[in-house]
């Protein structure tokens, strides 16, 4: 009789990767959207709280499926869609301040209504900067970690459920994108893709690496969004990648996703779950009141607007942007201002906010 040991890590790989495939299947056999994202992400998610061996997904097989969607998004990126980012940028600092305003401010009425400290309350809401918050809260004393971790993962799984239901449905008005054809086209009319691929790839994972040694955030994303940028706007265009390949890349990101939240883990598991849900809607529609300042006064389409606020991550908003034919490029840029501007402006001010708001506690008790 052949045992099994429950802590191997290919036995754990090897059921998680099931688990995610099952759901692949399903939820592509559903019709739902991003299929291969969701999927794998909800069934591994449930699965992994029933089973008797702890699922387990290596970050290196998220990190190429970042790589990938990095390239592909990188792709979007030409001149004349270089100049109309840069004519955004007053827009794109408005709203990435407007919305973290309105994060500061739910995280106001949340933390009173369910008794949770504001100091966690507000940094597990700031959108858009998972891995910076998480290790801004490991720096900060008084923090809860273990609920800023499962608010701002919450938050990203219940975006990347509702955003791409509500992007598919009758407001944004999309036809189903032509991705397949434009692929065939571009693939017939490279001279050798093969080759495009692999100078492509050492690009790629080059850049991945140099942003990761420069502690950019999501290296693994943004370098390869760089580096095929730069590369494409000197005149060197990489060859579009076939459906396969980007369905692919979502299942890899799905199964590390599906694994990230653990509720068995949390103190006060209701409240915090409410407390989760609450912030998470009421940022969802926040974001969708700025949408509608974007299209009507960004000349942006109603997809394009709304992906280009929505607090999510930017590969899943890039995702997206893809499957519904969003400008990319717009979209990215947006996603990608916020994300600096949380990685490099959001942790000094909360900590001089922090600052304050303790000396002025000290001073009322002293």
């Amino acid at each position: 009789m052949i045992s099994i040991d429950p802590q191997d890590k290919k036995i754990r790989f090897l059921l998680t990767f099931f688990a995610a495939m099952i759901g692949g299947v399903i939820f592509q056999a559903l019709h739902t959207p991003i299929p291969w994202l969701l999927g794998p992400m909800a069934v591994v998610f449930i699965g992994s709280r029933f089973s008797k061996i702890p699922f387990y997904w290596p970050s290196w097989i998220r990190n190429t499926g970042l790589i990938i969607v990095g390239y592909s998004i990188g792709l979007s990126f030409t001149k004349p869609a270089l100049v109309q980012i840069v004519a955004k940028l007053p827009s794109m600092f408005i709203m990435t301040v407007l919305l973290v305003l309105f994060c500061a401010g739910i995280a106001a009425v949340v933390s009173k209504l369910t008794g949770v400290d504001y100091p966690t309350v507000l940094t597990g809401s700031i959108p858009g900067g998972l891995s910076q918050m998480i290790t801004f809260a490991e720096e900060v004393k008084g923090i809860d970690i273990t609920t800023v971790t499962f608010l701002q993962v919450a938050r990203l799984m219940m975006i990347v459920f509702l955003v791409p239901f509500m992007i598919f449905g009758p407001f944004f008005h999309n036809t189903a994108p032509a991705a397949s054809e434009q692929v065939v086209q571009t693939l017939s009319q490279s001279g050798s893709p093969l080759l495009r691929f692999i100078l492509f790839a050492i690009i790629c994972v080059a850049f991945a690496f140099l942003a990761k040694k420069w502690k950019f955030p999501t290296p693994f994303m943004l370098g390869p969004i760089l580096g095929t940028a730069i590369f494409n706007l000197v005149g060197v265009q990489g060859p579009q990648l076939s459906p396969t390949v980007l369905d692919f890349s979502q299942f890899m990101i799905g199964g590390y996703i599906g694994l990230l939240m653990k509720p068995e883990k949390l103190e006060h598991k209701a409240r915090v779950i409410s407390l989760a849900l609450l912030s998470g809607m009421i940022m969802i529609l926040v974001s969708l009141g700025l949408s509608y300042l974007l299209v009507y006064g960004g000349h942006l389409t109603p997809s394009t607007s709304f992906l280009s606020v929505a607090p999510g991550g930017m590969d899943q908003m890039g995702i997206l942007a893809h499957e519904v034919n969003a400008d990319l490029s717009m979209v990215t840029g947006y996603q990608l201002f916020r994300l600096f501007f949380i990685y490099f402006a959001v942790p000094p001010l909360l900590r001089l906010f922090f600052r304050m708001a303790r000396r002025r506690k000290e001073i009322s008790s002293g």
